[in-house]
């Protein structure tokens, strides 16, 4: 084990948290996990492949420490196909891209289906399914990948970049930055699963959340959840969070899902790292999540397609349907595609 310096209450370690064979190459890779621990009893780790958040641990009103996000104890859990993205760096797209197609600059680009006809988070092999290489400097932990001109049908050689850092104040700052040798799309964001009562708590828990999300459209979508192009007002409708809510009295009312799974358009406005996005309690431990981000949507999403029982996860927890909720920080969904949704293209410089 390698300890960092401690950095203004913040202390850093760095482990092998598994191997694992890389597919491509037959390559036995080692892992390495990042471990940040501050003062007032919470900490995070971090895993090089798929630059994934693994654990977020902190105490609840009475100083009881929990782990809040799903995630799994070794490499075969990571590596499985039912893995849905656990804590991971979704990219070079994340979310859906309709008929796997993009058209940048009047150039039309095919990509991987892997959500046929549709593509989803990246392709076949997206970057949450790389070992990316990894630099400390002092208590922040930067994990880098390069993704190939045309790797999953995507133009240009494309250089990303994610730095991980957690303050004493408790703060979980994710940075992440992309380069490229050509016009391309990129909209990336983070996976993470959390449910405050605990990770392996369960549906029953994740209900009573409060959740508040700061935003006054979302995006309309077809039966693929594909964008349609459409921005529809919340007001009058289930997706109108713009007040807190517990999650067990709309969760059910959500049309045609079997709960959320859309896209938020967020209100602009000034804070922490950008825009508030939103806020989740959970009342009886008195856990909160506050989120903040520089993007305009955030994809909120409670585990509609985990089937119960057929997840075994931290400490041979089992994880189900409506067991954690994401809030993914990123660009509309199909953006590319989209003339009137924000900017989507990344052109060299």
């Amino acid at each position: 084990m390698a300890k960092y310096a401690q950095k203004e209450g913040v202390e850093l370690d760095e482990d092998e948290f598994d191997t694992y064979t890389e597919p491509s190459t037959g390559q036995l890779l080692s892992v390495r996990r990042f471990t940040w621990r501050t003062t007032s009893g919470v900490s995070v780790q971090v895993i090089t492949y798929g630059a994934t958040i693994t654990s977020i641990k902190m105490p609840d009103r009475n100083g009881t420490i929990d782990d809040i996000v799903m995630g799994f104890d070794d490499m075969k859990g990571y590596l499985q196909p039912l893995n849905p993205y656990f804590g991971a760096t979704v990219g070079r797209v994340a979310n859906r891209i309709g008929s796997a197609t993009i058209t940048i600059d009047d150039q039309t680009y095919h990509l991987t289906p892997n959500l046929a006809p549709h593509m989803l988070h990246g392709g076949a092999k997206g970057f949450d399914k790389v070992n990316w290489s990894h630099h400390v400097n002092g208590t922040d932990v930067v994990l880098s990948c390069l993704s190939r001109d045309l790797e999953e049908g995507f133009p240009g050689d494309v250089i990303t970049t994610v730095t991980y850092r957690l303050t004493n104040e408790n703060r979980l700052e994710v940075e992440l930055r992309s380069t490229s040798t050509r016009p391309t799309f990129v909209n990336l964001t983070n996976h993470s699963y959390f449910n405050l009562a605990g990770h392996a708590t369960g549906s029953s828990a994740l209900y009573q959340h409060l959740l508040a999300i700061n935003a006054d459209q979302t995006t309309d979508v077809d039966k693929d959840s594909i964008p349609t192009g459409k921005l529809l007002p919340v007001a009058g409708t289930v997706f109108d969070l713009r007040i807190p809510h517990p999650l067990g009295a709309v969760i059910d009312k959500v049309p045609h899902y079997e709960g959320f799974d859309h896209n938020f358009c967020i209100t602009k406005g000034t804070g922490q790292g950008g825009a508030f996005v939103a806020r989740a309690e959970h009342p009886g431990t008195g856990r909160a999540l506050e989120v903040y981000s520089n993007q305009p949507g955030v994809q909120f999403y409670t585990s509609n397609h985990i089937q119960s029982g057929t997840l075994s996860g931290k400490g041979g927890a089992s994880y189900g349907k409506h067991g954690a909720f994401c809030l993914e920080t990123q660009n509309y969904p199909d953006a590319v595609n989209h003339a009137n949704f924000p900017p989507a293209v990344l052109y060299p410089g």
